[in-house]
């Protein structure tokens, strides 16, 4: 008799990604074919968090409900181990699921998560910094436990993958840490199979049991990996990209180069309507648009350009145009290369010395936050007039506002600025 074991044949990792790719499809429209490369890959990280330093979340955000974000959280629960809904969980309970007090740790599902931290909602400090420090592996959150004096200080870890879906959009810190999937209503011809939950879930089981199997094969291989990332994606994005990328490399065909496509496409449209990156788009339009090789712009100059701008924010801040005051906070977040705040100083203009700024005050923080590509010389010559939507330049916007103070007997420029 021998003793000789049957070979088991490797699993197929890229054919069963393109599976679990093809399961999201049925019943998921997604906004970009990156989603899909982004959601199939996460569902396969949440299987190897011991593997890697750090866990993105996975946010689905709309405008509007009815936009699919539910149904996509639907199909990532039968795709994840130990999959816990938290629609409405307490700290507490939060705290004992990810610690392994009430079983082995949770893939965290958080849906309506507006009504947290959502613009009506009040707001939860605790969950926030749950969500931040469940991002890194090894991070505790900390808590006094016992009865009356008879107190001990326990760590409970909070390292756990979480898909999130709401309105609107996230804290920054959350944001930063996450995988940005912005969904929108389906268009009419947009078509998907409706999800049946009784027979739909067993199917998504099986792609998650077979998950679980090809993880486990390839866990050595992934945690000693360290993928080379985009070029462009550092810091914060990279630790998002990494274990998704790295699980794409593990299973080889064209995942690895649909994996740094999706990076990139989905890093680029997370800035875009990011609240946390509004100042870096301010610097920007004011570097290209605005001072565009000006030493000093005043601060009516810069509020004329800005708010006469194509496809800028600055015309409805919240409903209402920029201000300088506004201004004046928002610059007030960068240094100089003096590495104190950024604010408005006199400007002369003919007799008057109205508030503006200087462009060396914005250098460092063009030099520090601006692609450079994009970059130039704060005071470099330049031969032709920049040019604003509109049709008027900055040195045309500032010589008509010199010429109507000259004029007339009302200030244009507040002290402040």
């Amino acid at each position: 008799m021998s003793d000789h074991k049957p070979t088991v044949a490797p699993i197929d990792g890229a054919a069963l990604l393109d599976e679990v790719e093809a399961f999201h499809r049925r019943f998921n429209i997604f906004p970009r074919e990156a989603a899909y490369v982004a959601v199939t890959l996460w569902d396969a990280h949440a299987h190897l968090l011991d593997a890697f330093d750090a866990t993105p979340r996975i946010a689905f955000l709309s405008p509007e409900p009815g936009s699919g974000k539910s149904r996509a959280l639907d199909v990532i629960e039968t795709l994840v181990p130990n999959s816990m809904a938290a629609v409405d969980a307490s700290q507490s309970a939060l705290f004992r699921s990810v610690a392994g007090v009430e079983g082995e740790r949770p893939t965290i599902l958080f849906d309506e998560i507006d009504t947290i931290f959502g613009p009506k909602a009040a707001g939860d400090e605790n969950l926030r910094k749950f969500l931040n420090a469940g991002h890194t592996r090894g991070r505790k959150m900390y808590r006094c436990v016992g009865e009356g004096t008879n107190q001990t200080v326990e760590g409970f870890p909070a390292y756990c993958a979480v898909a999130l879906a709401g309105l609107g959009s996230l804290p920054d810190t959350v944001f930063t840490r996450s995988v940005i999937i912005r969904m929108r209503k389906k268009a009419p011809n947009e078509k998907c199979e409706p999800w049946r939950e009784r027979i739909h879930k067993k199917q998504g089981n099986a792609l998650r049991d077979r998950l679980a199997a090809w993880t486990e094969s390839i866990r050595e291989q992934v945690t000693g990996s360290w993928p080379t990332m985009p070029d462009g994606v550092s810091d914060r994005p990279a630790d998002v990209w990494e274990p998704l990328l790295s699980v794409a490399e593990a299973a080889g065909g064209d995942w690895p180069s649909r994996t740094r496509a999706a990076c990139l496409e989905l890093v680029a449209a997370a800035k875009e309507n990011d609240a946390s990156s509004l100042g870096i788009r301010l610097l920007i339009d004011l570097r290209d648009h605005v001072f565009h090789g000006q030493e000093r712009v005043p601060t009516a100059a810069i509020l004329e350009c800005l708010l006469r701008m194509d496809d800028a924010p600055w015309a409805d801040m919240d409903g209402k145009p920029l201000t300088s005051r506004a201004l004046s906070q928002m610059l007030g977040q960068y240094v100089t290369s003096a590495n104190k705040p950024i604010k408005p100083r006199g400007i002369r203009v003919g007799s008057a010395t109205p508030k503006g700024y200087y462009a060396e005050d914005l250098a460092d923080a063009w030099a520090r936050y601006c692609p450079p590509h994009l970059q130039k010389s704060a005071t470099a010559a330049t031969a032709a007039t920049p040019q604003v939507s509109g049709g008027e330049s900055v040195a045309d916007t500032a010589t008509a506002i010199r010429h109507t103070h000259a004029e007339t007997a009302t200030p244009l420029f507040s002290v402040a600025g």
